[in-house]
């Protein structure tokens, strides 16, 4: 996956949206460090009442700890992937 790629110095808010709108994590993943903590606005966020499969959220939960993310960041994050790919189309 990333290999060769390197994520470039930015310098603003809106240069790190412009990359990473067009462009994936998962390519840059080896390059990412672990943060020990961070604070995330309530006003930021709002809670949701979604269905899900057992399995999937099994799955979720899974790779979530194993990458030492909550699900819910884990999931927002694929989330939001998946529609940047499809928005692109």
């Amino acid at each position: 996956m990333g290999a060769g790629k390197k994520i470039p110095k930015l310098t603003s808010y809106e240069e790190m949206a412009e990359f990473w709108d067009s462009h994936s994590l998962a390519d840059y993943w080896d390059q990412t460090e672990p943060v020990e903590e961070f604070k995330i606005s309530e006003q930021a966020r709002r809670r949701y009442l979604v269905s899900l499969d057992k399995e999937l959220v099994e799955r979720v939960r899974k790779i979530a700890r194993a990458r030492g993310l909550s699900a819910e960041s884990l999931a927002n994050l694929l989330l939001e992937q998946r529609l940047q790919e499809i928005e692109r189309k």
